[in-house]
């Protein structure tokens, strides 16, 4: 790289002009960019928040790049960020081992462990569940979108919900051009229930859990479900949609937001494609910003999760009852 192109970009670094490091290195013929070239490319990403281009970018060179504790860190700092916590842990180990005692390194091993752990125990959990429908013939059942939905009891009507979710009727050409702008291919199930009304406020809107949130200790709730669009607020590809609580907000990119909650912002309900893909059958999870986005497993698929909302009376009723 040449002298004065590597001042420049560092200076952009320096200036948390990461965006102009990313056009000005795109610029560049891709069998012209050379190793460090592509090295400060990721870096940027990183910074942008782009943390799947920076991994992708990373991994193009890793023939170069595993021996270099910078590559095994930027790497790592990717994964971290796509809650791919296992994978992180393998490459912060790696840069501890080739560049001892780096604090940044020690720090991102001390954050990255217990998530680790955390992140093997929902894998196994997700595998026992997927076993469970599977042999009680309910597997298939659910990823077929069985059933159907009936909008005058399953959406709660209102002018927020219109004026925030509730988008017009898609076409197959829109899911695509959102899936290819979200990275992931939405589930069935998904599409079946934005069929009936694209978005909205479900009139059931909690979700009972095994574990403790900042919300609750044994139950979550939701606002509204993001419809398949980009005019209102609230839809995938909307103002508050999922990129935008990705890359301003600082949720991990492991899949879609799909879900806000009452929190404004400080949690939501993710579609989680870490453990299938970004064209397989995701799961369900919390992400609780006000745990260091602590994430909650909560369901094996979209449909599992839709039927499991029960209505807020529930829990209501039941702390009332311990009160008593």
């Amino acid at each position: 790289m040449e002298k004065e192109l590597l001042e420049q970009l560092n200076k952009w670094h320096e200036q948390d002009e990461f965006n102009l490091i990313i056009e000005r290195i795109q610029d560049i013929p891709e069998p012209d960019r050379d190793y460090e070239l592509i090295g400060q490319l990721s870096r940027a990403y990183n910074n942008e928040g782009r943390y799947r281009e920076a991994a992708q970018q990373l991994l193009a060179i890793n023939k170069y790049g595993t021996s270099d504790p910078l590559w095994q860190y930027r790497l790592g700092y990717a994964y971290y960020h796509m809650a791919m916590y296992e994978q992180a842990l393998q490459a912060f180990e790696m840069a501890n081992e080739l560049l001892p005692h780096d604090e940044s390194t020690i720090e991102f091993l001390e954050w990255t462990r217990p998530k680790a752990e955390k992140m093997q125990q929902d894998r196994l959990r997700h595998q026992e569940i997927l076993l469970e429908l599977e042999q009680s013939g309910r597997l298939n059942h659910l990823r077929a979108a069985s059933g159907s939905y009936d909008p005058v009891s399953f959406w709660e009507q209102s002018e927020y919900a219109l004026e925030s979710y509730v988008s017009p009727p898609f076409d197959e050409e829109l899911i695509q051009t959102i899936e290819q702008e979200l990275g992931y291919q939405l589930p069935a199930s998904y599409i079946q229930l934005m069929n009936t009304q694209n978005g909205g406020i479900p009139a059931h809107t909690v979700f009972p859990t095994n574990e403790a949130t900042s919300w609750a200790e044994d139950h979550i709730a939701i606002t509204g479900i993001m419809g398949i669009g980009r005019d209102k607020s609230n839809t995938l590809a909307g103002e508050f949609g999922s990129r935008f609580m990705i890359e301003d907000w600082g949720y991990p990119d492991l899949g879609i937001v799909i879900c806000d909650c009452p929190s404004a912002g400080h949690d939501v309900v993710m579609l989680d494609y870490r453990f299938c893909g970004p064209e397989g059958e995701p799961a369900v999870v919390h992400v609780d910003q006000e745990d260091d986005y602590e994430i909650t497993y909560l369901a094996p698929n979209f449909e599992a999760f839709i039927r499991g909302l029960v209505d807020a009376d529930t829990f209501e009723m039941s702390d009332e009852e311990n009160e008593d």
